[in-house]
């Protein structure tokens, strides 16, 4: 099929909506059971007062511009190793796995990331659940596949489709919440399922969790990871205004309510992917000191596509992939942002900043 761009694809798949996509998104209801899978022998979260954060966002594409920020990663990695890696998303370039024996985990994840060998968190992302284009999020199972690939591989860690960690798990440091904003934010909006839809079982299980979840937490630093973010100067935009679509839910507008609901003010930063830039935006009146961040450069790049380039930022890049690392201990985060050269993997530091 012809590449779309974002307006064009929306308006595509909203017609499709009404007639062939009803079969597809029927197939996205939960299933009755699922075998278990196998349980290896995971790497270990780090147990110290500190951790050293590795943020990637859309890297799934197994092809040269992912193994040359891989490298590049390796490289900072060597001098400066890493506890944990935070993956934001869009994890199996175009539409997701078919299974958690798909071939493209190796080919799009665990080759690519050969010697990164610490905790990988996972978030799910548009392409990861994808029905009839690439990445309209219209087919919610597939992602199931990714969680049950938890039990297959010693990084990827994705034990549900949202989940918490801590680290260390006494006393924290931080606790990463990881979030499944896809029911919210999918171009082909589950309107036919009951589970997934927006006041379904599983939006408000994990609104419920969420709130429980933060309440309780006695982490110095609290941290939402998504794919979708709240707010982007990237070519996706704001939760709300996704894609510059008036058309409601297909803009966004239950993911900003959610948002505005459940975590801004509650955390203190929100780690993001889906636009494919990197970004470090100053807080909002509407955020409540909640600082957004968007690292969704490590497969692609936005090709200097951005909806908002003037507001207010910390840094921003929309032409170059990329990652970002960050620092936490009880009494700082240390941010940093690094571009990479695809022919050369070098990578070059661009942002350091305590934040």
């Amino acid at each position: 099929m012809t590449a779309l761009d974002p307006l064009s694809r929306r308006r595509f798949l909203a017609a499709t909506g009404a007639t062939g996509a009803a079969a597809a998104l029927a197939a996205t209801a939960p299933p009755a059971s699922a075998a278990p899978a196998p349980v290896v022998d995971k790497f270990p979260f780090p147990t110290g007062n500190r951790a050293r954060v590795l943020v990637t966002g859309d890297a799934g594409t197994g092809l040269p511009a992912q193994w040359a920020v891989a490298d590049a990663i390796r490289s900072v990695h060597r001098d400066q190793p890493f506890d944990l890696a935070l993956g934001l998303g869009d994890n199996i370039y175009e539409s997701g796995p078919h299974g958690s024996g798909d071939g493209q985990f190796a080919d799009k994840f665990e080759n690519p990331n050969h010697g990164l060998d610490f905790p990988w968190v996972m978030v799910q992302g548009n392409h990861d659940n994808s029905a009839i284009v690439p990445g309209d999020g219209g087919w919610l199972l597939r992602g199931d596949d990714e969680v049950a690939y938890h039990g297959l591989s010693r990084r990827w860690w994705m034990p549900s489709r949202y989940y918490s960690v801590r680290i260390p798990e006494d006393d924290p440091v931080v606790e990463f919440f990881v979030l499944d904003l896809n029911p919210l934010a999918a171009y082909i909006p589950p309107l036919f399922v009951d589970y997934w839809a927006v006041h379904g079982q599983f939006m408000t299980e994990q609104r419920a969790w969420l709130d429980r979840a933060i309440a309780d937490s006695p982490a110095r630093w609290k941290i939402a990871c998504t794919h979708h973010p709240y707010l982007s100067n990237g070519s996706h935009g704001d939760a709300g205004e996704y894609d510059g679509i008036p058309l409601e839910p297909m803009n966004g507008v239950h993911a900003k309510r959610f948002y505005e609901d459940h975590v801004v003010g509650r955390c203190q930063f929100i780690l993001s992917g889906h636009d494919h830039s990197l970004q470090v935006l100053d807080p909002t009146v509407a955020s409540k000191g909640t600082r957004q961040i968007v690292s969704g450069a490590a497969g692609k790049n936005s090709h200097g596509k951005s909806s908002r380039p003037d507001r207010a930022n910390l840094y921003q890049n929309f032409d170059d992939v990329g990652f970002m690392t960050m620092d936490l201990s009880a009494d700082s985060v240390r941010l940093r942002a690094y571009t990479v050269d695809i022919p050369t993997a070098a990578p070059t530091l661009a942002f350091d900043r305590r934040l």
